[in-house]
């Protein structure tokens, strides 16, 4: 018996794959790969802010710019390089990364400077003039702005930068009301300028409003904006003052973590009312708590201390460099006097204000 088989269609044997063009040989990824590296534009910026820290970190080692923070030096050489090397696309990502990884790392790191003992050595009169001037000085700032016409986001950087602790705040705060960097290099320099001048002021006054020794520190730590400002018009008057009012400086530091918690709710809760996106809330915080809870449990050697200290200037000094690289100086300009105006009336609330408290509970 015979079997048919059927027939099956002819099998065609496949098309061969076409030939690369020399445009498609180009495009190849391997041979990208091949190709020579480019740095990474996140390195170029980074390095970029950097350099300017370390410049501002040495220019304020010179007898005619010692009296600068390296802060406010690094901003002015970024605002400067800005605004006459123009914006500098390829150091926009380092740039970025600088103003919120980098201050964030610093902001953890201050709170190694601080410890429950120096709480403890304020005392709770002391607490509470500073907590209730902090609060007071926010309150009344935001208040003013309003009544000036200043935009909300640029009153709560003044506000804070006057109340908590200058530069530093004012850097912290702009995490979460995310203000444009023009805003925040405005209240920089507002809390910087009338911080000075009260620091040149204070030591003339002890006499004339009736503050002896350890109520003049107090009022000093109370009420003047950056720490390197209330250790100069402390000491002026005398070692006693100069410890006294550091002390009252760095609790009031220590506010800055629950200011910024609050400040996050705040904003969480009226961009959900307004079905806005939710701003993060500022986790860096409890690393910020995290240190000074570590700082107060293990005893950090001396030398460890002061360079742990260096670091963080020059992290804050960094961020700051990079603040500037993204300043426009027309849209600063643009701002106008109100601001100015809102900041001088904020100094003169905090400095009356405290004074007032010490001299009534005192």
């Amino acid at each position: 018996m015979s079997i048919t088989l059927p027939e099956l269609p002819p099998v065609e044997p496949p098309a061969p794959p076409p030939c690369p063009s020399p445009n498609t040989a180009r495009r190849s990824p391997s041979l990208r790969a091949t190709a020579e590296p480019r740095p990474p534009a996140l390195w170029r910026g980074v390095l970029l802010t950097i350099a300017i820290a370390a410049i501002a970190m040495a220019l304020t080692r010179t007898p005619w710019l010692a009296a600068l923070s390296p802060m406010m030096l690094a901003m002015l050489i970024g605002i400067a390089l800005r605004n006459t090397a123009g914006a500098m696309a390829w150091a926009r990502p380092g740039i970025a990364f600088s103003i919120k990884r980098l201050l964030r790392l610093a902001i953890v790191l201050l709170g190694l400077q601080l410890t429950a003992a120096q709480l403890i050595a304020v005392g709770g009169r002391g607490l509470a003039i500073i907590a209730a001037t902090l609060l007071a000085t926010f309150l009344f700032t935001t208040w003013a702005g309003r009544r000036l016409g200043v935009d909300r986001k640029l009153c709560q950087l003044i506000a804070a930068g006057t109340s908590i602790c200058g530069a530093s705040a004012v850097m912290a705060t702009n995490t979460v009301t995310r203000a444009p960097d023009e805003d925040a290099a405005y209240a920089v320099a507002c809390v910087t300028v009338f911080g000075s001048l009260l620091m040149l002021l204070y030591p003339l006054l002890p006499t004339v409003v009736g503050l002896d020794v350890p109520s003049y520190g107090l009022w000093a730590g109370a009420s003047i904006h950056e720490v390197a400002q209330v250790v100069a018009a402390g000491y002026q008057n005398s070692s006693r003052a100069g410890e006294a009012a550091t002390i009252a400086k760095l609790a009031r530091v220590m506010l800055l973590a629950p200011m910024l918690l609050a400040l996050g709710m705040i904003a969480r809760r009226s961009a959900a009312e307004h079905a806005a996106p939710r701003p993060p809330l500022p986790w860096f915080v409890f690393g910020f708590i995290a240190m000074i809870v570590l700082g107060s449990v293990v005893e950090i050697p001396a030398p460890l201390q002061h360079q742990l200290a260096l670091l963080t200037s020059f992290l804050l000094a960094t961020a700051l460099a990079a603040m500037g690289l993204d300043t426009d100086l027309r849209r600063l300009v643009a701002e106008g006097f109100r601001p100015a105006l809102l900041g001088a009336l904020a100094t003169t609330f905090i400095a009356a204000f405290s004074l007032a408290l010490i001299k009534l509970i005192g």
